[in-house]
């Protein structure tokens, strides 16, 4: 086992991971900005290292300092959280290259998995279910007329190197699809400085439903059912949970054993998600993301267990703590995402925290790095938070929630509390009976 853990990452989920080691009488290092000399991952971490100055290109991606800091401290291994270089194939083997481990899995599993057509195809030949579309790229729009017509319109078309709804554009018709290709490669080309796209059925009112799996990098893997993430602003997820209302056990088993199977065949290590979209018993394959998810907590609490810990276990050779007959979904979590943001326009609100009071009591977690005099600075992402509450079913978590919610004093600063209130009060978040599309119309009609 590691002696000493070094996070490259801020906020909760450095926090998280830092926890996790401490239970696990592992020593954690954190890395910070100048930003984030006072953050609370700094405090709690046994040592730190100044990495460099606020803009995340100079310090929390900057893999020479974060190597370096390794160096300093002596630290055995890395985990990159979630964002910034979690998912960066290029930094995991400078990490192998300098004698480091990668609390994650390899960078050949990541960068397969990183293009969205090479992710496809392997999970195709995978036996994993696929949303219909182009076999690869779309070099043209003539090339692209004759996939949706093949296909059937609507059709969406995706940036191959895509991600937070980024060079993706939806053509209802084939009036439409010129526009649509030339925009999505437009906007591809200026997010990630790669224009292909490709192009995909578009489906009408899907769920979007993952499935966490585990693998232990030698043939064994597991799933840990899913999480219902539909409730989505602009591909961004601000409301989780599992079970999904939707999904039968006979459903958890049939997907979940196809991704187990999945990920074993390639000798996957560590956390990983594979996304789908789901319509009328189908699921379909969106992606796969090789990393911890942020919602990550509803999973541990339905299932009664630490995947960071297991994480840190797997990536020091030892063996998974648990099999598949051992994994059972026991009760209901949700969680919603807290961020500094004002509404209705959802702006960043950064700035100094005067008074937090975190909710507590049975069934109730609350994953944050703020405080009391907290500022909140404004290089990085907006979430200050993740309110996560469980019950014996779900109907219970959703007055876990309410209640939890309730308590909760953040501030200074404006947050998107107040939009849970308010979907609280509908009955299709009571019911469970949303999709893809619920959230942003209801913002439409509510927020305006």
């Amino acid at each position: 086992m590691f002696d000493k853990i070094l996070v490259a990452n801020r906020g909760e989920i450095a926090l998280r991971v830092i926890r996790a080691c401490r239970e696990m009488g592992i020593r954690s290092v954190a890395v910070h900005s100048t930003a984030d000399s006072d953050a609370m991952h700094v405090r709690m971490a046994d040592e730190s290292v100044c990495i460099g100055p606020p803009p995340g290109t100079a310090s929390y991606l900057s893999m020479p300092a974060i190597i370096s800091a390794c160096e300093i401290t002596g630290a055995q291994a890395i985990h990159p959280g979630y964002g910034f270089l979690s998912e960066n194939a290029n930094f995991v083997q400078i990490v192998e290259d300098h004698g480091l481990t990668f609390i994650g899995p390899t960078a050949e599993h990541i960068r397969v998995m990183g293009d969205k057509i090479t992710a496809k195809d392997t999970m195709k030949n995978l036996g994993v279910p696929c949303v219909p579309g182009s076999d690869g790229g779309v070099p043209d729009v003539a090339t692209a007329r004759t996939v949706a017509a093949e296909i059937g319109y609507p059709v969406i078309i995706k940036a191959t190197a895509g991600g937070g709804g980024r060079g993706m554009k939806l053509a209802k018709s084939e009036g439409e699809i010129e526009t649509a290709f030339r925009t999505a490669r437009s906007e591809a080309k200026a997010a990630f400085g790669n224009d292909e796209v490709y192009i995909e059925k578009y489906l009408g009112n899907p769920r979007h439903i993952e499935i966490q799996v585990f693998g232990d990098g030698k043939g064994n893997a597991v799933h840990l059912g899913e999480r219902d993430c539909s409730l989505q602003r602009r591909h961004q997820k601000v409301f989780e949970e599992a079970p999904g209302p939707v999904i039968t056990q006979e459903l958890r088993d049939r997907i979940g054993k196809v991704c187990a199977d999945a990920v074993a065949k390639i000798n996957y290590i560590g956390a990983g998600t594979i996304e789908f979209l789901y319509e009328d018993g189908e699921f379909y394959f969106i992606e796969m993301n090789t990393r911890l998810q942020v919602e990550h907590p509803v999973t541990e609490a339905v299932f009664g267990v630490d995947l960071v810990r297991e994480q840190i276990r797997v990536a020091a050779g030892e063996p998974m703590e648990f099999k598949q007959e051992d994994l059972k979904v026991k009760g209901h979590s949700i969680e919603v995402r807290i961020n500094a943001e004002k509404l209705p326009n959802f702006s960043p609100s950064p700035g100094r925290i005067s008074q937090y009071h975190a909710p507590g009591g049975l069934g109730v977690r609350m994953d944050s790095a703020i405080y009391d005099g907290y500022r909140i600075p404004p290089y990085y992402d907006s979430l200050i938070g993740k309110l996560i509450v469980y019950g014996r079913d779900r109907p219970e978590a959703l007055a876990r929630l309410k209640r939890a919610l309730g308590e909760l004093i953040v501030d200074g600063v404006d947050t998107t509390v107040p939009l849970f209130h308010g979907l609280l009060e509908e009955e299709d978040i009571l019911t469970g009976d949303y999709n893809i599309h619920w959230l942003e119309k209801w913002l439409a009609e509510n927020l305006g």
